[in-house]
């Protein structure tokens, strides 16, 4: 049952395409979408509730000769979540994941790097900003998935009634939290249920996203997973259809009908899921009763003694007999002779396959000869996640909230009290790994005019794989764990020269 909701995502091209053509520009006619509109008699809630009366309805001529536009957000998710066309099924496999990880534009310009008065000050000031809009959690940044790639998140059950919120302002903030990860390789989650006549946004409002999440959004968005999807997005499909022909979008598609789907491509215990959702995912598990893919859980599978992934530090140190993880010793030891000028190292994602393979590797207990892998992307991603996969984060649980604290410490005692911390609270064995990971990030950040990625960038891409809650982060807290990060990068001499 659970391929076969996979396979239902067929057809999801068009609402994606939104986002992520990058070949052609569309012309909108809201007059003509306000038109379609009326004429299909799109009734939005009864397709919340699943009882959509004609799934065979007949699409206006408008929309077939092409002269109508694309309808609103509240079919965002459910546009991508079509099914099968008429014609068959759309240029995308279901259920398939296509991390090729390499991104064929040139990376923009570098982020600039505050000054150290800044740490932990930017977070407070956009929270400001947008406080009205952030409290409703409606965005979420929720870690990296299995390949290294940021995950944001969006849940349409976490909008308001649409009297209540300034999309304008929404849309703003979508912006700004996606500005921070887009130079970056991420995925989204789209979370469908909840959205309904209430709070769905105007078409108007969908066709502004489209022209201002341009080319910059959509070039290293790797996968978009629509979670829940409903029969109303094969109406969605067809209205796509005849605007959108650039196929490379589709193929970063992904429709999921329950939750556990998602572990295979993410860390689901990080996400963060609505309890709206949860409880929707439960009735369609319970009313439904689909074959769960994963026989058992990856805890009890049994863990082999070579193990690196997915295990302690402590399990590692007893088998092999070193403070320093053989996968780290060996990604960094090659990234320092051959990558250090790589541009965009520990930003781009690389082969999935390719991945698997090299991990596979490293739990038996073998050397990998990265050299004959041929990408210096693959060991940068294989530290990272072997960050991510560690059962404790490397600055363990126990520092989460401290680390969280620094930004009510004064700007002029905040260097002395990390190195407080890491010295004192950190694990030897922690301090060391941490240690040696961070001096490779100084080097990288020394090439940078050649590799592009300042202490910013790498913040970005370390903040969330060094530490996470035994919970659920919110993004607020994404921002904070981003700049301890840069902190430690950006004084390393001062925080680990004893």
């Amino acid at each position: 049952m659970a391929e076969q909701g996979l396979h239902q995502a067929e057809g999801a091209v068009n609402d994606e395409a939104l986002f992520e053509n990058e070949d052609q520009d569309f012309e909108f006619d809201e007059s003509g979408l306000e038109l379609a509109a009326k004429e299909a008699d799109l009734d939005y809630e009864a397709e919340l509730e699943g009882i959509y009366p004609n799934e065979n309805l007949s699409l206006p001529e408008a929309w077939n000769s092409g002269t109508a536009i694309l309808p609103t957000i509240t079919d965002w998710s459910s546009t991508e979540l079509t099914r099968e066309g008429s014609d068959g099924p759309a240029p995308f496999r279901s259920g398939a994941i296509t991390p090729d990880g390499f991104i064929e534009e040139d990376f923009e310009a570098e982020i600039g790097t505050p000054s150290l008065n800044n740490y932990f000050q930017d977070d407070e000031e956009t929270d400001e900003e947008f406080q009205d809009i952030a409290e409703h959690k409606i965005l979420e940044v929720a870690g990296d998935d299995l390949y290294g790639r940021k995950v944001i998140v969006f849940a349409a059950c976490k909008l308001p009634p649409s009297a209540q919120i300034d999309h304008q302002r929404l849309l703003e903030y979508m912006k700004h939290v996606l500005d921070q990860y887009v130079e970056n390789d991420y995925v989204i989650v789209y979370f469908h249920f909840g959205l309904t006549s209430k709070n769905k946004p105007k078409l108007s409002w969908l066709i502004q996203i489209y022209k201002e999440l341009d080319r910059k959004y959509k070039k290293n968005l790797k996968a978009w997973y629509i979670v829940h999807p409903t029969n109303f997005i094969k109406i969605l499909w067809n209205i796509f259809k005849p605007f959108i022909s650039h196929v490379k979008f589709g193929r970063k598609i992904m429709y999921v009908n329950y939750l556990h789907e998602l572990k295979e491509h993410l860390h689901f215990d990080q996400l963060v899921v609505p309890p709206l959702v949860l409880q929707h995912d439960a009735k369609m598990v319970a009313s439904n009763k689909p074959k769960y893919p994963y026989g058992q859980d990856s805890n009890d599978a049994g863990t082999l003694p070579t193990q690196q992934y997915g295990v302690s530090l402590h399990h590692i140190k007893s088998h092999y007999g070193t403070v320093i993880p053989p996968v780290v010793q060996q990604t960094v030891d090659y990234l320092r002779q051959n990558a250090l000028d790589v541009e965009g190292i520990f930003r781009r994602s690389a082969n999935a396959v390719q991945l698997k393979a090299v991990q596979k590797k490293f739990n038996q207990g073998e050397t990998v000869n990265f050299a004959v892998e041929g990408d210096e992307h693959i060991p940068a991603v294989a530290l990272k996640i072997f960050l991510r996969d560690l059962q404790e984060p490397l600055l363990t649980f126990d520092l989460y909230q401290p680390i969280l604290r620094l930004h009510t410490v004064e700007d002029e005692r905040k260097v002395a009290e990390v190195r407080r911390m890491l010295h004192e609270e950190l694990p030897e064995d922690n301090y060391q790994i941490l240690k040696f990971i961070v001096q490779l990030l100084t080097e990288v950040v020394d090439h940078s005019a050649m590799n592009k990625m300042n202490s910013s960038n790498l913040a970005i891409v370390f903040g969330p794989n060094l530490l996470w809650p035994k919970g659920q982060a919110s993004l607020s807290s994404m921002g904070y764990l981003n700049n301890f990060a840069r902190l430690l990068i950006d004084n390393y001499s001062q925080l680990f020269d004893r």
